[in-house]
């Protein structure tokens, strides 16, 4: 059994490595670098699934075949964007055309899947996120690219077992570890994912989707997740979800929801891990981590 250490430098060198695959991924360039790397990447843990399908993943865990939920790390979001602010609401991680911020964010997801746990990259990952327009043009509603459920945890803590569980405030029937703190790809609950520093206020996380998981309005989802510029007028406000509830809520908020609780203040990268001072954002703070949080998103794997 490996300890806590090498637990630890096993994860920073599988980040290292994705990082230098990927390149820089995000931002608002774009054509952000990193799209071959991401298919080599698939492509080498795809052809070692097999063998480790019915094993755990590096540092102990869920068998790889229960793996299928998680919030994505600041840490993991920083080392796939190249940028310690993330990618904001600019998720294309180089894809490009029609459908390019969901093509990119489920891109990620599988990149931070396979960070955690090898292999786990050849499972089809989906970022919980709605869009006005895919690939084909029509609207797409995050509840609609998951699959049906059960989804666990990285360590096999069931976050829902059908889609009907997850259209509550929390996850109904989660694991109480983790129902009302989300956890991140390594199975650790996001509110503290160091728990030798005090629990962080990270909990806005992206969807641009209604408490049913549905698209919540045309400006709530940064151009289709295409768009990082900071300015409201003409990329709106991302619609954001709570991994853990908050302590009060805010005007044309919940306190609750895990999949719709309240806009992030604006498109930009940006990290804040504390409480915002009331007032509301300034000129340059229009960016998804106001609030708190750092922009991340929840995935899904389409089959545990």
């Amino acid at each position: 059994m490996l300890g806590r250490r090498s637990r630890r430098c096993l994860h920073v060198a599988g980040a290292l490595v994705l990082f230098v695959a990927y390149g820089c991924g995000g931002g608002s360039d774009p054509e952000p670098a990193g799209s071959s790397g991401a298919s080599t990447a698939t492509s080498s843990s795809s052809s070692s699934s097999s063998s480790s399908s019915s094993t755990s993943g590096a540092g102990g865990g869920a068998p790889l075949e229960k793996f299928s939920f998680f919030v994505t790390s600041l840490k993991a979001m920083q080392a796939l964007s190249g940028s310690p602010l993330g990618f904001g609401g600019d998720l294309r991680f180089g894809e490009t055309g029609p459908g390019a911020g969901l093509r990119g964010a489920d891109k990620i997801c599988a990149a931070v899947a396979e960070m955690s746990m090898p292999g786990s990259s050849s499972k089809q990952w989906r970022a919980f996120l709605s869009v006005v327009a895919g690939e084909d043009g029509k609207q797409v509603n995050a509840i609609d690219r998951i699959g049906e459920g059960p989804w666990f945890d990285r360590i096999g803590r069931l976050m829902a077992a059908t889609k009907a569980d997850l259209l509550h405030d929390r996850p109904m029937g989660a694991d109480p570890a983790i129902q009302n703190d989300l956890p991140n790809e390594n199975g650790i609950p996001n509110k503290q994912p160091d728990p030798t520093l005090p629990p962080e206020d990270n909990h806005h996380t992206l969807t641009g989707s209604s408490t049913l998981g549905t698209l919540e309005n045309p400006k709530a989802t940064c151009l289709d997740w295409t768009s990082a510029k900071g300015d409201p007028a003409t990329e709106g406000a991302p619609r954001c979800g709570l991994t853990f509830p908050r302590m009060s809520p805010m005007p044309n908020s919940s306190s609750m929801n895990w999949i719709s609780a309240l806009p992030a203040a604006g498109c930009a990268p940006g990290v804040t891990l504390m409480p915002t001072p009331p007032g509301g954002p300034k000129p340059g703070e229009y960016n998804v981590g106001f609030g708190g949080g750092y922009g991340q998103i929840y995935c899904f794997a389409l089959t545990p």
